[in-house]
C-alpha cells in the first residue's frame, strides 16, 4: 500500500499506530529491570530511529506542527515549532510518553511530582469519596492514564480504589491491555473494545457507574463508520465523534475532562499539571434537548483540547492528518 493511500485510510487501520506485542514484551523488560530514568535516556534514541525512519511520523508531526505554530502565543515555543527539527522533538516526546505510562500502571509515579490546579479536583474527589461514578473524557494530549493509574493503585489519597473502565479500539491498544494485565495482575482496568458498543453497554456503564467507578472515553478518536461532526479545532474543521458523547449522554453522571500535562516536553525527571474540569452539561432532559447539550459539552470539550494544545504542542500525540474527514 503507497503512502498516499495509506494516508486516506481511517486512523485505526493505519499502519505504525501501535508497536508490536514483543517490542512492548522488550521495553516490560527493561521497565522491571533498569530504573525509570534509565528507559527515559533510552526513550531520546528511540525517538531518533522512529524520527530517521518513518516518513509518515516525520510528515504528519511537521503537518500538526505547520498547523499550531501561527497560533502557539509563546514565540519561544511557535519557533520550536517552526524549526526542522520540531518532529524529531515531538516524536522523542511520545517515547517519553509510553515511559510515563509504564510509570503509572507500573505504580512507579509519585502523586508528589502531580500538581493539580485550582480547578474541579476538589468536586471529582468529593464525589468519589462520597461513592458517585463519573465519566473521564481524555485526549491524546499528554497523558491522561496518569490520574487513571493512580486513581487504580490507589495512590490518590481516596479511602478506596476506583475501578476504571475504558473504552478503546481493541485493534490499536490490543497489545498494550496485554501489557497492563503483565505489568498489574491486580489492576481493576476493565476495557471495552469500541467495536462491541452496543445497547447492553449502556447498561454496563451504568452499572460500573452507579458502584462508584470512572469510566474513560478518549473524545479526539473518531471510530471507521462511526457518526462523527466537523468542528473548528486550531483553525480548520476537524471530525470529532458524536456517537461516544451520544453513549455519555444516555447515562446520567458526571463528566470530566481531563488533561495530565509534562511541565518539560522532553523531561527525565518530570512533573506533571494535572487539569481537571467538571462539563456543567446536565443530560436531565428531553431527548430533543440531549441532543443539543451533546453538542455543548463537545465544544466544550474541544475548545479546551485547543487551549491546551497550544500551551504544549509537542505532547499532542494523534499521528495521522487528523483533520481530514475519513480520519
Amino acid at each position: 500500500m503507497t503512502e498516499p493511500e495509506e494516508a486516506a485510510l481511517h486512523w485505526s487501520r493505519q499502519k505504525e499506530q501501535a508497536a508490536g506485542y514483543w517490542q512492548l514484551k522488550f521495553l516490560l523488560i527493561l521497565f522491571r529491570n533498569f530504573p525509570v530514568v534509565i528507559l527515559s535516556v533510552i526513550a531520546f534514541p528511540v525517538g531518533f530511529f522512529y524520527f530517521l525512519f518513518s516518513k509518515r511520523g516525520r510528515v504528519e508531526s511537521s503537518r500538526f506542527l505547520q498547523i499550531i505554530a501561527p497560533l502557539v502565543e509563546d514565540p519561544a515555543l511557535a519557533k520550536k515549532c517552526r524549526s526542522r527539527f520540531g518532529p524529531l522533538r515531538h516524536i522523542i516526546s511520545f517515547a517519553l510518553a509510553l515511559v510515563e505510562k509504564l510509570q503509572s500502571w507500573g505504580g512507579k509515579v509519585s502523586f508528589n511530582n502531580i500538581y493539580f490546579q485550582d480547578d474541579d479536583i476538589g468536586e471529582l474527589t468529593r464525589e468519589l469519596e462520597a461513592g458517585k461514578g463519573a465519566f473521564m473524557l481524555i485526549s491524546h494530549l499528554g497523558n491522561s492514564t496518569l490520574l487513571q493509574g493512580l486513581l487504580n493503585l490507589g495512590q490518590t489519597g481516596l479511602s478506596r480504589k476506583i475501578t476504571v473502565t475504558a473504552i478503546m479500539d481493541m485493534k490499536v491498544n490490543a497489545h498494550f491491555s496485554r501489557m497492563i494485565n503483565e505489568l498489574n495482575p491486580e489492576s481493576n482496568i476493565d476495557i471495552i473494545g469500541a467495536d462491541d458498543i452496543g445497547s447492553h453497554t449502556v447498561v454496563l456503564l451504568d452499572e460500573r457507574i452507579a458502584a462508584g467507578g470512572l469510566v474513560l472515553i478518549a473524545g479526539d478518536r473518531t471510530s471507521a463508520g462511526g457518526k462523527n461532526v466537523m468542528i473548528p479545532f486550531l483553525g480548520k474543521e476537524a471530525p470529532f465523534s458524536s456517537g461516544i458523547i451520544y453513549l455519555i449522554s444516555l447515562i446520567k453522571a458526571s463528566v470530566y475532562i481531563v488533561f495530565g500535562l509534562r511541565r518539560g516536553d522532553l523531561s527525565i525527571r518530570p512533573k506533571y499539571n494535572m487539569h481537571v474540569h467538571k462539563s456543567a452539561v446536565s443530560f436531565d432532559c428531553s431527548r430533543k434537548e440531549r441532543l443539543r447539550r451533546c453538542s455543548l459539552l463537545q465544544e466544550s470539550f474541544v475548545a479546551l483540547l485547543e487551549r491546551y494544545c497550544k500551551a504544549h504542542p509537542f505532547q499532542w500525540y494523534n499521528f495521522y492528518d487528523f483533520w481530514q474527514k475519513g480520519a
